[in-house]
Order: C-alpha cells, then sequence, then structure tokens
C-alpha cells in the first residue's frame, strides 16, 4: 500500500481535508515537521549509491561544510 503526505497551509486547509478524507472512508493520520524530515532523509538514505566507500574524514569534511 502506498501513502500521499499533504501539507495543508493552514487549519482550515486541514481541517477541510480531514473531514473530505473521512467522509470518504479513508484513513489519515498526522506527522511532525521533524517526521517529515525524517521521512525525506530515510528515502536520501534508500536512493544512495552504496556500492562506493568513503573514508570517515571526507563524511566528517562534508558536513563541517
Amino acid at each position: 500500500m502506498k501513502a500521499i503526505v499533504i501539507k495543508t497551509r493552514n487549519k482550515n486547509e486541514h481541517k477541510f481535508l480531514s473531514d473530505l478524507l473521512k467522509k470518504l472512508g479513508i484513513s489519515s493520520g498526522i506527522i511532525s515537521e521533524e517526521e517529515m524530515e525524517d521521512l525525506a532523509f530515510s528515502r536520501m538514505m534508500k536512493d544512495t549509491d552504496r556500492t562506493k566507500r568513503v573514508s570517515k574524514e571526507s563524511v566528517m569534511k562534508k558536513l563541517k561544510a
């Protein structure tokens, strides 16, 4: 099963979409900004090329930049 993430701009949009989904019998949930960032980060990790190896120093240099 797949999911759709919709970011509403305000409380009115959120309420409208929540009510609509409820009327359509579609389950929904709320995730925080931090959880959205975690999802994006995990997707980036999943799509990363894992065939190459990189030194710890190289990683630390990139993180500090």
